[in-house]
Protein backbone atom coordinates (compact mmCIF):
# COMPACT_ATOMS: atom_id res chain seq x y z
CA UNK A 1 0.00 0.00 0.00
CA UNK A 2 1.53 3.26 -1.09
CA UNK A 3 0.68 5.25 2.04
CA UNK A 4 3.29 7.93 1.39
CA UNK A 5 2.08 8.53 -2.15
CA UNK A 6 -1.53 8.65 -0.99
CA UNK A 7 -0.59 11.03 1.83
CA UNK A 8 1.07 13.37 -0.66
CA UNK A 9 -1.91 13.18 -3.02
CA UNK A 10 -4.49 13.96 -0.32
CA UNK A 11 -2.42 16.81 1.06
CA UNK A 12 -1.88 18.33 -2.40
CA UNK A 13 -5.57 18.11 -3.32
CA UNK A 14 -6.67 19.56 0.03
CA UNK A 15 -4.33 22.54 -0.32
CA UNK A 16 -5.35 23.03 -3.95
CA UNK A 17 -8.97 23.31 -2.79
CA UNK A 18 -7.89 25.79 -0.11
CA UNK A 19 -9.10 23.59 2.73
CA UNK A 20 -7.58 23.13 6.16
CA UNK A 21 -7.46 19.70 7.78
CA UNK A 22 -10.32 20.79 10.04
CA UNK A 23 -12.46 21.78 7.05
CA UNK A 24 -11.73 18.48 5.30
CA UNK A 25 -12.73 16.73 8.52
CA UNK A 26 -16.06 18.53 8.56
CA UNK A 27 -16.77 17.96 4.87
CA UNK A 28 -15.82 14.27 4.89
CA UNK A 29 -17.38 13.31 8.22
CA UNK A 30 -14.10 11.75 9.33
CA UNK A 31 -12.20 12.55 12.51
CA UNK A 32 -9.33 15.04 12.49
CA UNK A 33 -7.02 12.30 13.77
CA UNK A 34 -7.93 10.10 10.78
CA UNK A 35 -7.14 12.89 8.30
CA UNK A 36 -3.85 13.61 10.06
CA UNK A 37 -2.80 9.95 10.05
CA UNK A 38 -3.66 9.61 6.34
CA UNK A 39 -1.70 12.73 5.41
CA UNK A 40 1.25 11.50 7.46
CA UNK A 41 1.14 8.09 5.78
CA UNK A 42 0.54 6.35 9.11
CA UNK A 43 -2.58 4.38 8.19
CA UNK A 44 -4.08 2.29 5.43
CA UNK A 45 -7.49 3.84 4.69
CA UNK A 46 -10.50 1.75 3.73
CA UNK A 47 -12.41 2.15 0.48
CA UNK A 48 -15.21 3.97 2.30
CA UNK A 49 -12.75 6.42 3.86
CA UNK A 50 -11.19 7.15 0.47
CA UNK A 51 -14.62 7.74 -1.06
CA UNK A 52 -15.52 10.19 1.71
CA UNK A 53 -12.31 12.12 1.18
CA UNK A 54 -12.73 12.15 -2.61
CA UNK A 55 -16.30 13.45 -2.24
CA UNK A 56 -15.13 16.17 0.14
CA UNK A 57 -12.37 17.15 -2.30
CA UNK A 58 -14.78 16.92 -5.25
CA UNK A 59 -12.60 14.53 -7.24
CA UNK A 60 -13.23 11.16 -8.85
CA UNK A 61 -12.57 8.39 -6.29
CA UNK A 62 -10.18 6.76 -8.78
CA UNK A 63 -7.88 9.76 -8.44
CA UNK A 64 -7.25 8.62 -4.87
CA UNK A 65 -8.02 4.91 -5.05
CA UNK A 66 -5.68 4.22 -7.97
CA UNK A 67 -2.84 5.44 -5.76
CA UNK A 68 -3.51 2.80 -3.17
CA UNK A 69 -4.95 -0.34 -4.71
CA UNK A 70 -3.00 -3.17 -6.28
CA UNK A 71 -3.08 -4.28 -9.89
CA UNK A 72 -3.88 -7.95 -10.44
CA UNK A 73 -4.65 -8.82 -14.05
CA UNK A 74 -4.77 -12.50 -13.15
CA UNK A 75 -7.69 -11.97 -10.78
CA UNK A 76 -9.47 -9.74 -13.29
CA UNK A 77 -9.15 -12.45 -15.94
CA UNK A 78 -10.44 -15.04 -13.46
CA UNK A 79 -13.36 -12.74 -12.65
CA UNK A 80 -14.16 -12.44 -16.34
CA UNK A 81 -13.80 -16.18 -17.00
CA UNK A 82 -16.07 -16.95 -14.02
CA UNK A 83 -18.98 -15.85 -16.19
CA UNK A 84 -18.50 -19.07 -18.17
CA UNK A 85 -20.56 -20.69 -15.42
CA UNK A 86 -23.54 -19.51 -17.49
CA UNK A 87 -22.87 -22.66 -19.55
CA UNK A 88 -24.26 -24.70 -16.64
CA UNK A 89 -27.13 -22.33 -15.84
CA UNK A 90 -27.65 -18.72 -17.05
CA UNK A 91 -28.06 -17.19 -13.57
CA UNK A 92 -24.69 -18.59 -12.46
CA UNK A 93 -23.08 -16.25 -14.99
CA UNK A 94 -24.36 -13.39 -12.83
CA UNK A 95 -23.99 -14.81 -9.32
CA UNK A 96 -20.43 -16.18 -9.52
CA UNK A 97 -18.78 -12.99 -10.87
CA UNK A 98 -20.89 -10.92 -8.45
CA UNK A 99 -19.44 -12.88 -5.51
CA UNK A 100 -15.88 -12.59 -6.85
CA UNK A 101 -16.29 -8.87 -7.53
CA UNK A 102 -17.66 -8.15 -4.04
CA UNK A 103 -14.81 -10.06 -2.41
CA UNK A 104 -12.23 -7.68 -3.95
CA UNK A 105 -14.36 -4.56 -4.46
CA UNK A 106 -12.31 -1.34 -4.18
CA UNK A 107 -9.15 -3.38 -3.56
CA UNK A 108 -7.90 -4.02 -7.10
CA UNK A 109 -7.34 -1.54 -9.88
CA UNK A 110 -10.12 -1.50 -12.52
CA UNK A 111 -12.15 -4.17 -10.71
CA UNK A 112 -15.17 -1.91 -10.14
CA UNK A 113 -15.55 -0.94 -13.79
CA UNK A 114 -14.87 -4.43 -15.13
CA UNK A 115 -17.09 -6.09 -12.51
CA UNK A 116 -20.01 -3.77 -13.25
CA UNK A 117 -19.62 -4.14 -17.02
CA UNK A 118 -19.56 -7.93 -16.73
CA UNK A 119 -22.59 -8.11 -14.46
CA UNK A 120 -24.57 -5.58 -16.51
CA UNK A 121 -23.86 -7.59 -19.65
CA UNK A 122 -24.75 -10.93 -18.06
CA UNK A 123 -28.01 -9.58 -16.61
CA UNK A 124 -28.91 -8.13 -20.02
CA UNK A 125 -27.96 -11.37 -21.78
CA UNK A 126 -30.04 -13.43 -19.35
CA UNK A 127 -33.06 -11.19 -19.88
CA UNK A 128 -32.77 -11.44 -23.67
CA UNK A 129 -32.17 -15.18 -23.42
CA UNK A 130 -35.33 -15.93 -21.44
CA UNK A 131 -37.33 -13.30 -23.33
CA UNK A 132 -36.65 -15.12 -26.60
CA UNK A 133 -38.09 -18.37 -25.23
CA UNK A 134 -41.06 -16.56 -23.66
CA UNK A 135 -41.94 -14.82 -26.93
CA UNK A 136 -41.65 -18.10 -28.81
CA UNK A 137 -43.97 -19.75 -26.27
CA UNK A 138 -46.51 -16.95 -26.73
CA UNK A 139 -46.26 -17.40 -30.49
CA UNK A 140 -46.92 -21.13 -30.12
CA UNK A 141 -49.92 -20.44 -27.88
CA UNK A 142 -51.39 -18.14 -30.54
CA UNK A 143 -51.19 -21.03 -33.03
CA UNK A 144 -52.74 -23.54 -30.63
CA UNK A 145 -56.00 -24.14 -32.53
CA UNK A 146 -54.73 -23.65 -36.08
CA UNK A 147 -54.39 -26.42 -38.64
CA UNK A 148 -50.65 -25.74 -38.83
CA UNK A 149 -50.24 -26.44 -35.12
CA UNK A 150 -52.39 -29.56 -35.23
CA UNK A 151 -50.40 -30.94 -38.17
CA UNK A 152 -47.20 -30.37 -36.23
CA UNK A 153 -45.77 -27.60 -38.41
CA UNK A 154 -45.78 -24.96 -35.68
CA UNK A 155 -44.28 -27.33 -33.12
CA UNK A 156 -41.41 -28.26 -35.44
CA UNK A 157 -40.76 -24.61 -36.31
CA UNK A 158 -40.81 -23.62 -32.65
CA UNK A 159 -38.39 -26.36 -31.63
CA UNK A 160 -36.08 -25.41 -34.50
CA UNK A 161 -36.17 -21.76 -33.41
CA UNK A 162 -35.43 -22.67 -29.79
CA UNK A 163 -32.46 -24.81 -30.82
CA UNK A 164 -30.81 -22.21 -33.07
CA UNK A 165 -31.63 -19.37 -30.67
CA UNK A 166 -29.96 -21.26 -27.80
CA UNK A 167 -26.85 -22.00 -29.91
CA UNK A 168 -26.59 -18.37 -31.06
CA UNK A 169 -27.03 -16.86 -27.58
CA UNK A 170 -24.55 -19.22 -25.94
CA UNK A 171 -21.96 -18.69 -28.70
CA UNK A 172 -22.46 -14.89 -28.47
CA UNK A 173 -21.88 -14.85 -24.71
CA UNK A 174 -18.93 -17.25 -24.91
CA UNK A 175 -17.23 -15.18 -27.63
CA UNK A 176 -17.52 -11.95 -25.62
CA UNK A 177 -16.08 -13.59 -22.51
CA UNK A 178 -13.01 -14.93 -24.34
CA UNK A 179 -12.52 -11.68 -26.28
CA UNK A 180 -12.65 -9.56 -23.12
CA UNK A 181 -10.34 -11.92 -21.23
CA UNK A 182 -7.74 -11.23 -23.92
CA UNK A 183 -8.35 -7.47 -23.60
CA UNK A 184 -7.85 -7.62 -19.82
CA UNK A 185 -4.59 -9.51 -20.30
CA UNK A 186 -3.37 -6.68 -22.55
CA UNK A 187 -4.42 -4.02 -20.02
CA UNK A 188 -7.20 -2.67 -22.25
CA UNK A 189 -10.79 -1.72 -21.38
CA UNK A 190 -13.40 -4.45 -21.66
CA UNK A 191 -16.04 -4.11 -24.36
CA UNK A 192 -19.35 -5.71 -23.44
CA UNK A 193 -22.33 -4.97 -25.72
CA UNK A 194 -25.24 -4.77 -25.51
CA UNK A 195 -25.70 -4.10 -21.82
CA UNK A 196 -28.34 -2.33 -19.76
CA UNK A 197 -26.69 -0.28 -16.99
CA UNK A 198 -28.30 -1.82 -13.91
CA UNK A 199 -25.05 -1.06 -12.03
CA UNK A 200 -23.58 2.31 -12.95
CA UNK A 201 -19.89 3.20 -12.96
Amino acid sequence: MKNKELAKRVRELRKRKGLSQEELTEDSGLSLRTIQRIENGETEPTGDTLKRISNALNVNPDELIDWTIKEDRGYLKALNLSTLTFLFFPLLGILVPLILWNSKKDKLKDINKIGKDIINFEISWTIFFFLGFILNTIYMASKWHTDEFISGGSIASSMKFNFFFLIFMYAFNFAFIIFNTLLIGKGKDVKYYPKIRFLRN
